[in-house]
């Protein structure tokens, strides 16, 4: 179902998109809609009971779209390293881990969609950093170090949880 919150995620696609200007206001501001449209979505999606199976798997499916998006233009333009890539993706790497370990326990339907608390700080670090980079500044090591603290968290966070209350995503 097409409703305000999925069309809200879903325009982080052409976001990503509009990210290949060089001009770094356009840039930054395509980043603080980014940010923007994944607040917003969420809230209105559960103000007014809009949430939908379709937009529990969109909203981080777009938000991932937009970040691999604007890190590969980024890359290509020689602003962020290969590592660090590799760190803002911590979250990723522990939920797949996290999925696999379900997966092999036979316990993987018991999980459904919704979002983990590690994933959205990691998401909305994950802005800044692009907006910070967009801008020009250099990010302080402590903050991949972060990144990576994080991914460790959000496997505690899943291990720990009620299959009923988190998901895998």
């Amino acid at each position: 179902m097409f409703n305000l919150p999925n069309i809200l995620s879903l325009a982080r696609i052409p976001l990503a998109f509009a990210f290949l200007n060089e001009s770094m206001t356009v840039r930054a501001v395509v980043v603080i809609l980014a940010l923007l449209s994944d607040g917003l979505d969420g809230y209105v999606a559960r103000k007014y009971r809009q949430v939908t199976r379709l937009g529990t798997a969109l909203d981080p499916l777009t938000d991932r779209f937009f970040v691999i998006f604007a890190l590969i233009v980024l890359y290509t333009e020689d602003h962020i390293k290969a590592w660090q890539i590799f760190t803002m993706f911590s979250r990723d790497f522990a939920i797949f881990i996290f999925g696999a370990y379900l997966a092999l326990r036979g316990t993987l339907h018991e999980y459904y969609l919704r979002a983990i608390w590690c994933g959205k700080i990691t998401t909305v670090l994950q802005l800044i950093v692009l907006f910070s980079l967009t801008l020009g500044a250099a990010i302080p090591v402590q903050i991949w170090y972060l990144f990576i603290a994080l991914g460790g968290f959000a496997f505690i966070e899943l291990y720990y949880s009620d299959p009923k209350e988190h998901t895998i995503l």
